[in-house]
């Protein structure tokens, strides 16, 4: 397999997720007294890695989604502290929510186009 085949899911989820957070990050309201639930922001683009990669590259997009909304998104800012143990819940809930919904996504997008055909050979062969 080429380098460059392993590569393109790696690189193709990191500059996703980078896009994803600089623009969540410009428009994050510094204000704590508002939940603003940016994290599940992220869903979409690991749903696109999983519908143009597979389940593997989505998960680790989702990963990386995760830490990256911990450092960038919760308080406090540049650091993977959290200080509120309802982020924590949420960022885990996201986490799982990605983590299922890539695998799901992957399962569904990248099928056998026609399992009735290999049905048909075994019951053909016996």
């Amino acid at each position: 397999m080429r380098l460059s085949k392993r590569v393109a899911p790696v690189s193709m989820s990191l500059a996703i997720i980078a896009a994803v957070t600089a623009a969540l990050f410009y428009f994050k309201d510094d204000d704590p007294r508002t939940d603003q639930h940016l994290v599940f922001f992220y869903l979409l683009p690991t749903a696109f890695i999983a519908i143009l990669y597979g389940s593997v590259a989505s998960m680790l997009c989702s990963i990386a989604a995760t830490l990256a909304a911990a450092f960038f998104l919760y308080d406090p800012i540049f650091s993977f502290y959290m200080s509120n143990p309802r982020d924590i819940g949420e960022l885990i809930f996201f986490a799982g929510t990605a983590l299922i919904g890539a695998k799901c996504t992957a399962d569904i997008t990248h099928r056998p186009e026609k399992p009735r055909d290999a049905t048909a050979k075994l019951l053909s062969k016996g």
